[in-house]
């Protein structure tokens, strides 16, 4: 009996999913900043993708149209870093995103807490600058991803209230992008600094030393480019039932919905 719907609803999550990943390829050439250290590499525009990705089309769906659109951008010239492997800090936000709208608290704070541990916890990282913890906006994210927000981000995102909706995608993304920078944090560390050696351990310091006053300002025009962006489409997908959004025990999204107005 609901085998229609069924299809219907994985149908549209294909769909989605394509053109998702179409967008990601396309901002993957549009950089908002420098890596400082990355010899001409560049932070993109897609940065602000994964925790609407997440939110949206949830950890199965989301994170496959990251990595085709990865792939869809490689294949056209963006060239790939750290061994191939920059589609993680990207699949690691989508999926935390995705698991903590679902409901799915637990698998969302276990990517973040390990992460974390494990970028604190490598000697390349610098633990503080000026007596500020180094990795304080990471901590924030992360008190925030354990607090009750999360789960009332959670539900705002699922009202057709664009000031809920807004403030919902506001505190997802700040969880989502540090979980993302975190990864490449990692990569960072471990590809160039411990495995090729292509940056010397001894300019680490100084790395995260620029990085430290400019992670705030980073960090800040992906929020707002990910508010901008994502409270009218969010605000579209309930508004016209396409997805639901964050149903609990769904990992993909993609089931009908009947988005009430709070």
């Amino acid at each position: 009996m609901n085998q229609p719907r069924e299809s219907r609803d994985r149908l549209v999550a294909v769909s989605m999913s394509a053109v998702f990943a179409a967008l990601f390829a396309i901002l993957q050439f549009i950089p908002y900043t420098v890596m400082i250290g990355g010899a001409g590499a560049f932070l993109s525009l897609s940065d602000l993708l994964p925790p609407l990705y997440g939110i949206i089309l949830g950890p199965f769906w989301g994170g496959l149209a990251l990595v085709l659109g990865k792939l869809i951008a490689f294949l056209v010239g963006r060239p790939l870093i750290f061994y191939g492997l920059d589609f993680l800090p990207n699949l690691t936000a989508v999926a935390a995103v995705g698991f903590l709208v679902r409901g799915k608290k637990m698998p969302a704070a276990a990517i973040n807490a390990v992460l974390l541990a494990i970028f604190l916890l490598n000697p390349l990282t610098l633990l503080f600058v000026a007596s500020v913890p180094f990795a304080w906006l990471h901590i924030v994210a992360f008190a925030m991803l354990l607090s009750p927000l999360s789960r009332l981000a959670g539900e705002w995102v699922r009202t057709l209230d664009p000031k809920k909706i807004s403030m919902g995608i506001a505190i997802l993304c700040l969880i989502g992008t540090m979980i993302l920078h975190l990864t490449g944090n990692i990569l960072f560390e471990v590809v160039l600094g411990q495995l090729t050696l292509s940056i010397p351990a001894a300019a680490y310091p100084g790395i995260w030393t620029a990085v430290f006053f400019v992670y705030p300002v980073e960090r800040a025009i992906l929020i707002v480019s990910g508010v901008l962006v994502g409270t009218p489409l969010i605000w579209i997908v309930n508004n016209n039932h396409i997805l639901q959004l964050g149903e609990k025990g769904s990992d993909t999204g993609a089931t009908t919905t009947s988005a009430s107005n709070e």
